[in-house]
């Protein structure tokens, strides 16, 4: 059964990407979440990739900061869509982590969302599952319906027009 898979650098990212878990879950997607890295744990990482595939991930999201190559990793050893989270920090102004993920070899591609974009990694990795899959491509649809319904709601509740 597919599923997307949540990879984090570590435990002081888990806030942030909780948000794409939840995402995730409003839109009743099965996901995994795991917390490994390129650099300390890299055989934990690529065993990881090579298992969830198996067991049908279909979307990898992979959150990390710093020099921020889990994500890079992750496109090294599957063929499934990469979902790059650059996590926000001090270091560089989180440009490291930005720049780490966006700029992959060519034929090694990435889908790198803004630094802290958990959020959009969701609700990216449901459209890339909604492709195939009607009852996801409806339930996007309400959900954009439902944003631009609370939009005009808070408009109304501060606007100003004059006539």
């Amino acid at each position: 059964m597919s599923f997307v898979s949540i990879l984090m650098g570590s435990k002081s990212d888990y806030e942030l990407v909780r948000q794409a878990a939840d995402i995730l879950q409003n839109f009743g997607v099965r996901y995994e979440l795991i917390i490994t890295s390129a650099h300390r744990s890299p055989q934990r990482t690529i065993e990881y990739i090579k298992k969830a595939e198996k067991k049908g991930a279909e979307v990898f999201i992979a959150a990390a900061g710093m020099a921020a190559h889990l994500a890079g990793v992750v496109a090294a050893h599957t063929i499934k869509p990469v979902l790059a989270v650059p996590m926000p920090g001090s270091n560089l102004a989180s440009m490291d982590s930005l720049f780490s993920s966006v700029q992959m070899p060519r034929g090694i591609p990435v889908a790198t969302l803004a630094i802290g974009g958990a959020i959009n990694a969701g609700y990216l990795a449901v459209q890339i599952l909604a492709l195939r899959d009607e009852k996801l491509a409806q339930a996007l649809l309400e959900d954009r319906k439902m944003q631009e319904a609370k939009l005009i709601a808070d408009s109304k509740s501060v606007e100003i027009i004059l006539d």
